[in-house]
């Protein structure tokens, strides 16, 4: 048995490009226990102690947070698809609202949906969204178990560009709402539009690397948006390590919280 899911997993690393990189590390570590590939240096103590709690930075009108800033699920969902409140709702056919377990401990963010998110109503189905489940399914980690995945804006920009900081704030407070119904231990923003708009600077992916940030008072970490490393293959070891440094990070902090308990 065990065989038979070391295999699958191999084929899956194949398909992304990157085997034998992505593999299973057994030194020092308990069975089936991933360690970072490399040692990226992160202040974890920083996050592990108490932080005051830092907003989502864009912020959308007074009027649209007031209105999300207590709903349930069920309310939520319902003013995001009758949301209006930017011009990305002139041109999409669905709202993407978000998918998976709404009290997980991993909050998966991307940027925005794509042509196949559009059609389906569903983020990350197309392609790049292969590619996640791929990468998730090598930390062992299944869509719609334990972790949510959703994005910062909630309709399609046109022609798959970058949200407009104007869109991005329209639809901050559902995010916003969402982290809150979730209360996940640890994010992973992927690409540069997801990270500075979680954290509230402009900074390259690279300098984003390897260090636990805070939103919220949640652990963050950063590494690239799966449609980046469909055109971009050498980078896809470096999400590997992105991967293995967040799985270190959450026993860490599970760790963290049965000693406190």
């Amino acid at each position: 048995m065990t065989e038979g899911v070391d295999r699958r997993r191999e084929e899956m690393l194949r398909e992304m490009g990157i085997s034998p990189l992505w593999r299973l590390r057994a030194a020092a570590a308990a069975p089936g226990v991933l360690e970072p590939v490399v040692d990226s240096g992160a202040p974890l103590a920083q996050i592990l102690t108490a932080a005051e709690p830092q907003p989502i930075p864009i912020a959308a009108s007074s009027r649209t947070a007031a209105t999300v800033a207590a709903v349930d699920w069920p309310a939520l969902k319902s003013c995001v698809a009758e949301c209006t409140a930017c011009g990305l709702h002139k041109t999409r056919n669905n709202t993407v609202f978000g998918v998976g377990d709404e009290r997980a401990d991993w909050l998966i963010v991307g940027e925005g949906p794509g042509a196949d998110e559009d059609a389906l109503g569903e983020p990350f189905v197309g392609q790049a969204g292969k590619l996640l489940d791929n990468m998730l399914a090598a930390i062992r980690i299944k869509r719609g178990a334990n972790v949510y995945i959703t994005n910062i804006v909630k309709c399609r920009p046109p022609g798959n560009r970058n949200p407009q900081p104007a869109e991005a704030g329209a639809c901050s407070p559902y995010l916003k709402r969402q982290i809150e119904l979730i209360q996940p231990r640890l994010i992973i923003a992927l690409g540069k539009v997801a990270a500075v708009n979680l954290l509230g600077r402009d900074a390259s992916i690279a300098s984003l690397r390897g260090v636990v940030h805070d939103c919220r008072g949640i652990p963050l970490i950063v590494t690239y948006h799966p449609a980046y490393l469909l055109r971009t293959l050498p980078d896809k070891a470096k999400a590997w390590e992105d991967l293995c440094f967040a799985v270190t990070t959450m026993q860490s902090l599970q760790s963290a919280q049965s000693a406190a308990t």
